[in-house]
């Protein structure tokens, strides 16, 4: 057994702070699994809905937040093959990350890229592989065409822009703040647009996104948004034109109005990177790695802004719930230290 620290939930609740530090035995990996100690985990919405019983998937009770962490290998299963101990690894776990080590099965376990940090790697696979399975596999995104990254200052909206640019496209990314555009525009966008209307809601972004493709619109819309950045974009996309729909952050599912698709012979294309790629095993496998490649050569990386100790999850998670958050944060833990925005 080995004694770890790990952030806990114990009973669902609203108030995200009822979560604790709890110091508990952890077994030896079964033989399918590798056991893990944890250096970073990224911090997602799906961590507060859990805690909150909002989520679909509702782990059993008691349970660790965190989908997505990277570490060390530390032990192996003994039918484990292709890891050694003292590998750096990315760890795909759905919950159970806000701990100092978890036990994994060897599945949910990949290769942590070349030069990338604990921060960065924990905060990179989830976001990219929305962004890649979106662009290319259900957008298209041909080189010279016009992006529009909706949510573009949070951690999938930073992805789209990041491959976006890779792609070859011209990038139009919109937000809610200044500052976190300057940050988006300092990575490679195009043009940045505020579109945070006066009395709080979203939209105002129509004529400047004409006014910046000599009135034709945008090619393809990278929407996680939903509410107002649906309605408007439907009036500045361009004939033949793709709306990818990612998700709704803003609270509102939208309604397509069915007269301009078929005036403007659009596309709105339902993205859900997980599901294609257990729909299509064998494109999901290109997909990641597509995207490891792109990270091991230094062509994407992600944003992360903020880093707690694993004592300060809450924190952490009330960062993201109040929407100041710039791409991603992450919890660390076992003296791992990044610098933000580096």
């Amino acid at each position: 057994m080995t004694t770890i620290r790990a952030i806990r939930c114990h009973t669902l609740n609203d108030d995200i702070t009822t979560i604790s530090l709890d110091q508990l035995d952890l077994p030896p990996p079964a033989d399918d699994e590798i056991q893990v100690r944890l250096k970073a985990c990224a911090v997602n919405f799906p961590d507060i809905l859990m805690i909150q019983g909002k989520y679909q998937r509702k782990p059993p009770l008691p349970f660790s937040p965190g989908g997505e962490a990277a570490g060390d290998v530390v032990a192996i299963g003994r039918n484990v093959t292709g890891y050694r101990q003292g590998d750096a690894v990315i760890v795909g776990c759905g919950y159970g990350g806000f701990a100092e080590a978890m036990n994994v099965t060897a599945a949910s376990v990949s290769p942590m890229p070349p030069g990338m940090d604990y921060a960065e790697a924990a905060s990179f696979q989830t976001a990219y592989l929305t962004a890649w399975v979106a662009l290319t596999r259900r957008g298209h995104l041909a080189p010279g065409e016009t992006l529009l990254v909706h949510g573009a200052t949070g951690g999938v909206g930073m992805a789209a822009v990041d491959l976006g640019k890779y792609l070859g496209a011209t990038v139009i990314a919109t937000g809610g703040t200044d500052e976190k555009l300057a940050v988006v525009k300092s990575r490679g966008a195009d043009h940045v647009i505020n579109y945070t209307l006066p009395d709080g809601g979203i939209g105002g972004f129509r004529d400047a996104v004409k006014a910046l493709t000599d009135g034709r619109g945008a090619d393809v819309v990278y929407d996680p948004v939903g509410g107002g950045a649906f309605d408007e974009s439907m009036r500045c996309i361009n004939v033949d034109g793709r709306i990818l729909v990612i998700g709704f952050t803003s609270g509102t599912w939208p309604q397509a109005p069915v007269n301009l698709v078929l005036i403007k012979q659009l596309s709105v294309i339902g993205v859900r990177a997980g599901e294609y790629g257990r729909t299509y095993p064998e494109k999901g496998a290109e997909n990641r790695r597509a995207i490891y490649d792109l990270a091991a050569s230094g062509e994407i990386k992600p944003y992360v802004c903020a880093a707690f100790a694993l004592e300060d999850a809450v924190s952490a998670m009330q960062m993201l719930e109040n929407r100041n958050v710039i791409g991603k944060c992450v919890v660390t833990m076992n003296g791992y230290r990044y610098n933000p925005g580096h």
